[in-house]
Protein backbone atom coordinates (compact mmCIF):
# COMPACT_ATOMS: atom_id res chain seq x y z
CA UNK A 1 0.00 0.00 0.00
CA UNK A 2 1.66 3.45 -0.73
CA UNK A 3 2.02 6.03 1.60
CA UNK A 4 -1.34 8.12 -0.57
CA UNK A 5 -3.55 5.20 0.05
CA UNK A 6 -2.77 4.65 3.91
CA UNK A 7 -3.38 8.27 4.84
CA UNK A 8 -6.53 8.58 2.57
CA UNK A 9 -7.91 4.94 3.97
CA UNK A 10 -6.55 6.22 7.49
CA UNK A 11 -8.54 9.37 6.92
CA UNK A 12 -11.89 8.15 6.01
CA UNK A 13 -11.42 5.26 9.27
CA UNK A 14 -10.59 8.93 11.47
CA UNK A 15 -14.26 10.63 9.80
CA UNK A 16 -16.10 7.60 10.21
CA UNK A 17 -14.74 7.41 14.21
CA UNK A 18 -16.45 11.20 14.31
CA UNK A 19 -19.42 10.01 12.97
CA UNK A 20 -19.43 6.91 15.42
CA UNK A 21 -18.59 9.47 18.30
CA UNK A 22 -21.41 11.95 17.04
CA UNK A 23 -24.25 9.30 16.51
CA UNK A 24 -23.97 6.97 19.76
CA UNK A 25 -22.30 9.77 22.10
CA UNK A 26 -23.10 13.62 21.39
CA UNK A 27 -26.65 13.06 19.38
CA UNK A 28 -28.66 14.88 21.87
CA UNK A 29 -25.69 17.76 22.23
CA UNK A 30 -25.33 21.27 20.93
CA UNK A 31 -22.85 19.68 18.91
CA UNK A 32 -24.48 16.87 17.87
CA UNK A 33 -27.66 18.45 17.00
CA UNK A 34 -25.40 21.29 14.66
CA UNK A 35 -23.92 18.35 12.44
CA UNK A 36 -27.02 16.73 11.65
CA UNK A 37 -29.57 19.73 11.74
CA UNK A 38 -31.75 18.56 14.26
CA UNK A 39 -33.59 19.79 16.81
CA UNK A 40 -33.69 18.68 20.48
CA UNK A 41 -37.14 17.34 20.30
CA UNK A 42 -35.99 15.17 17.22
CA UNK A 43 -32.25 14.21 18.78
CA UNK A 44 -34.69 12.76 21.59
CA UNK A 45 -36.45 10.90 19.68
CA UNK A 46 -34.11 9.20 17.72
CA UNK A 47 -31.52 8.97 19.80
CA UNK A 48 -32.31 4.58 19.46
CA UNK A 49 -31.78 4.99 15.85
CA UNK A 50 -28.75 7.05 15.62
CA UNK A 51 -26.78 4.62 17.93
CA UNK A 52 -27.97 1.84 15.63
CA UNK A 53 -26.31 4.37 12.35
CA UNK A 54 -23.48 5.10 14.26
CA UNK A 55 -22.87 1.25 15.41
CA UNK A 56 -22.81 0.50 11.76
CA UNK A 57 -20.27 3.15 11.21
CA UNK A 58 -18.37 1.30 13.57
CA UNK A 59 -18.15 -1.68 11.82
CA UNK A 60 -16.63 0.33 8.75
CA UNK A 61 -14.22 1.54 10.88
CA UNK A 62 -13.12 -2.00 11.93
CA UNK A 63 -13.26 -3.08 8.36
CA UNK A 64 -10.96 0.11 7.53
CA UNK A 65 -8.37 -1.06 10.17
CA UNK A 66 -7.95 -3.93 8.78
CA UNK A 67 -7.51 -2.76 5.48
CA UNK A 68 -4.60 -0.67 7.54
CA UNK A 69 -3.69 -3.08 10.19
CA UNK A 70 -4.78 -6.41 9.45
CA UNK A 71 -2.86 -9.65 7.67
CA UNK A 72 -0.81 -7.82 4.98
CA UNK A 73 -2.56 -10.39 2.31
CA UNK A 74 -5.85 -9.44 2.89
CA UNK A 75 -5.47 -5.38 3.23
CA UNK A 76 -6.71 -4.87 -0.14
CA UNK A 77 -9.69 -6.66 -0.18
CA UNK A 78 -11.05 -5.24 3.35
CA UNK A 79 -9.85 -1.99 1.62
CA UNK A 80 -12.00 -2.23 -1.25
CA UNK A 81 -14.82 -3.99 0.52
CA UNK A 82 -14.86 -1.39 2.98
CA UNK A 83 -14.45 2.11 0.99
CA UNK A 84 -16.55 0.64 -1.30
CA UNK A 85 -19.12 -0.05 1.02
CA UNK A 86 -18.30 3.31 2.46
CA UNK A 87 -18.77 4.92 -1.41
CA UNK A 88 -22.28 3.78 -1.60
CA UNK A 89 -23.87 4.65 1.79
CA UNK A 90 -22.25 8.32 1.17
CA UNK A 91 -23.98 8.58 -2.37
CA UNK A 92 -27.19 6.87 -0.85
CA UNK A 93 -27.27 9.68 2.03
CA UNK A 94 -26.62 12.06 -0.29
CA UNK A 95 -29.61 11.73 -2.36
CA UNK A 96 -31.94 11.41 0.48
CA UNK A 97 -30.68 12.59 3.72
CA UNK A 98 -28.01 15.53 2.54
CA UNK A 99 -25.97 16.72 -0.22
CA UNK A 100 -23.09 16.95 2.59
CA UNK A 101 -22.94 13.61 2.76
CA UNK A 102 -21.14 13.53 -0.37
CA UNK A 103 -18.29 15.59 0.06
CA UNK A 104 -17.86 13.92 3.95
CA UNK A 105 -18.26 10.48 3.18
CA UNK A 106 -18.25 9.23 -0.60
CA UNK A 107 -15.38 11.64 -2.22
CA UNK A 108 -12.69 10.40 0.56
CA UNK A 109 -13.71 7.12 0.13
CA UNK A 110 -13.32 7.46 -3.38
CA UNK A 111 -10.00 9.04 -3.66
CA UNK A 112 -9.00 5.87 -1.19
CA UNK A 113 -10.11 3.32 -3.08
CA UNK A 114 -8.89 5.10 -6.32
CA UNK A 115 -5.29 5.46 -4.22
CA UNK A 116 -5.96 1.92 -3.41
CA UNK A 117 -6.46 0.35 -6.52
CA UNK A 118 -3.62 1.99 -8.41
CA UNK A 119 -1.02 1.10 -5.05
CA UNK A 120 -2.14 -2.29 -6.43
Amino acid sequence: MTTAATVLTALVALIHVYIVILEMALWNTPRGRAAFGTTRELAAQTTVLAANQGLYNGFLVAGLLLALVGPEEHRFAFAAFTLGCVVVAGVFGAVTASRRILWVQAVPAALALAAQVLAR
